[in-house]
Order: structure tokens, then sequence, then C-alpha cells
């Protein structure tokens, strides 16, 4: 019986001396930031250059003397082309532009689709399906999780809403990163889909190495606090932010923590998403390299943490690679096909500054 009782004590002994082995290396890994993927550049980083080109070329003075009815015509005949085969897709394009008459968003909204029937063509991903009309050209808003994410993102709106207020950013690129974090749960080996968001049309909170449905990591979170109240920041992004993340208690990491992966409550893990796309915008701008009208350079950004954002003239898109549906994406580019896509535009439109 000593003995059977030895066993059991070293076993408990050696099962938490492991236990505890394993904590500190996450633990380490994760501050020491061998845990952040720095992810690589895009496949089509080459395409999104000469859009990028295209779209500045959108305001010269020539461009400026083609009239409406001219621009008009041109659009439309690029999307009357689109429309036999993505009318889905195509809808939308033509909703914004009787809308908006947003020749810029439209154009990028093209862009977006041009992409993807490139990529179908090298992939000869052309189906039955696409020729009867009733799929989108955007790969993953055709696998079955997608009208359940929808949904479950449809439900924040109004607090991602206030978030935009208070920030500035706007809800839609709000969403574009939240929707590329939580688009990584799409892989049929992630359960947390299967737990939560299917079921009971709810957002994944994380609480490990990244937190909430924005997947903020510690050290991320505590650098845009910093940033807040550093005034000589090339991030800082004014006055008027400094008190948005003040602390109600001495115990900053446990209320850090418990805000961010608040599973009732959405509003901080947005907050501190929005907040980090505020200050990278920020710095960006000061070193002359605007990007507020690039979500997907802003997302790759977020993605990719400060330590990665370097201002300059040609910025590459990538990030994490996403396994979607047996698709590979980079964590920029799903962001950017979301956002041009037009998809949930009811909930969250494009910004009056894109205009």
């Amino acid at each position: 019986m000593k003995r059977y009782n030895k066993l059991i004590l070293n076993i408990l002994i050696y099962g938490f001396a492991i236990f505890g082995l394993g904590m500190i290396v996450a633990w380490s890994a994760v501050k020491l930031k061998i845990t952040n993927d720095p992810g690589g550049i895009d496949k089509n980083d080459r395409y999104f250059q000469d859009a990028n080109v295209i779209n500045s070329q959108a305001d010269t003075p020539e461009s400026r003397l083609l009239s409406n009815h001219q621009k008009s015509g041109k659009l439309l005949e690029r999307i009357t082309e689109l429309y036999r085969h993505y009318p889905v897709d195509t809808k939308r394009i033509l909703k914004q532009f009787n809308e908006t008459e947003d020749y810029l968003t439209v154009e990028k909204m093209l862009q977006a689709i041009e992409l993807n029937l490139e990529d179908a063509d090298e992939d000869n991903k052309h189906t039955e399906t696409n020729d009867q009309g009733t799929a989108s050209v955007f790969y993953w808003m055709n696998l079955p999780e997608w009208p359940v994410l929808k949904e479950a993102v449809s439900k924040d709106q109004l607090i991602i809403d206030s978030v935009a207020k208070v920030t500035g950013i706007d809800s839609r690129l709000i969403s574009s990163v939240l929707i590329a974090e939580q688009i990584r749960l799409f892989d049929s080996r992630r359960e947390a889909f299967k737990k939560w968001i299917q079921p009971l049309k709810m957002l994944t909170s994380e609480t490990s190495f990244s937190w909430g449905v924005t997947g903020i990591k510690d050290f991320t979170a505590m650098a845009i606090e910093q940033n807040l109240q550093d005034s000589t920041s090339v991030f800082y992004p004014g006055n008027q932010y400094r008190q948005l993340l003040r602390f109600k208690s001495d115990d900053h990491a446990a209320e850090r923590f418990n805000r961010i992966t608040d599973t009732k409550n959405h509003y901080y893990a947005y907050l501190y998403a929005a907040l980090y796309m505020k200050q990278i915008t920020n710095q960006w701008r000061l070193a002359g390299f605007p990007i507020n009208l690039r979500p997907e350079i802003i997302a790759t950004l977020y993605n990719i943490g400060f330590a990665n954002s370097i201002p300059k003239a040609m910025p590459q898109v990538g990030g994490a690679t996403i396994d979607v549906g047996g698709k590979n994406y980079t964590f920029g580019r799903i962001a950017w096909e979301y956002y041009y896509s037009g998809e949930l535009d009811e909930v969250f439109p494009f910004s009056v500054a894109q205009k």
C-alpha cells in the first residue's frame, strides 16, 4: 500500500512539474514574442500594388476631364460582364454605385472580384454552381460557415458602431479585422466554431495567447495603452483618446484580461483593435505614407504587430496564412476581400472617407 501511495504521489508531483514547465515555456514564448506569426507576403501582392497605382490615378487632372457619364459607362461595362457569372456579387456593386456614385469604391469592389477570377482561372475552380449564378466569386462566402458567422458579427453592430464613434475608425474597418480573425475558425480542425458560433450564433473569444474576439495579445494591449499616454510617440493619436482605456482598479493585468475576454460584451475587444489601427495609421501619416484608404495594409499591420509596422512607399499585403476550407489566404487579403465585397454593407456601410 505504501509503495502504491508513493507511486501515486510521484505521478502527481511529476505531472504538476511537467504542467508547470509547459506553462513557463508558453508564457516565455509569448513574452519573448516567439508566438508571433510574422506571416508572409501575399502571393498577389503585385496585384495589390498595381491596383493601388490605378486607384491613385483616379483623381488626376486627366481623370477629372472624363464626365460622370463616361466613367459610369466604363464601370457598367465591366459590371455587366461580371454579372453573367456572378450576379450575387455584382448586385452589391450596383447597389453601392446607384446609392452613392462613389467611383473609387466601386472600382475597388470590381478589383476584388477580378482578382478572385484570376485565382479561379489558375486553380481551375469554375464550377457548375458558378455558371448557374448562385455562388459568390469569394470562395469563403460559399462555405456553410459564412452565413452563421455573418449573423454572429451582425449582433455586435451597435457595439462596433459605438467604438467607431469614439475612435474615428470606421465600423467597416473594425469588422474587417474581426472577420479575418474569426474566419480562422473555418478550418474544420478547429472545434471552437462548432462549439460557439454554429449553435449559439456567438463569436468566439480567445483566452490563451491572443485575447477576445479580435485576437489581441497582452503585450500588444499594453503597448496600445502606453501609446495613448506618450505624446512623444509616433503612435500617439491625440489628447482626446488618453482616457479611453483608463483602469478602474489597481490590478491592471487582471482588469485588462477580463475586459478584453468578456464574452458578454465585446466593447473592449473592439476598442483595443480600433485604437491599434488608429495608432498605426497615425504613424504612417506622420511618415508621409497615409494608409487610411488601404484596409488590406491596415489589416496586415494589425496582424503582424507594432514591431513590424515600418512606414514605406510600397507596403506589402500579407500576414499570417489562414487555411479556409483547404484554400490558403493571408490575413490582409481576407480583410480586404470582405471590406470590398460589399457584404454586410447594410450593417457596416462604406465610410464617407472613401468617397
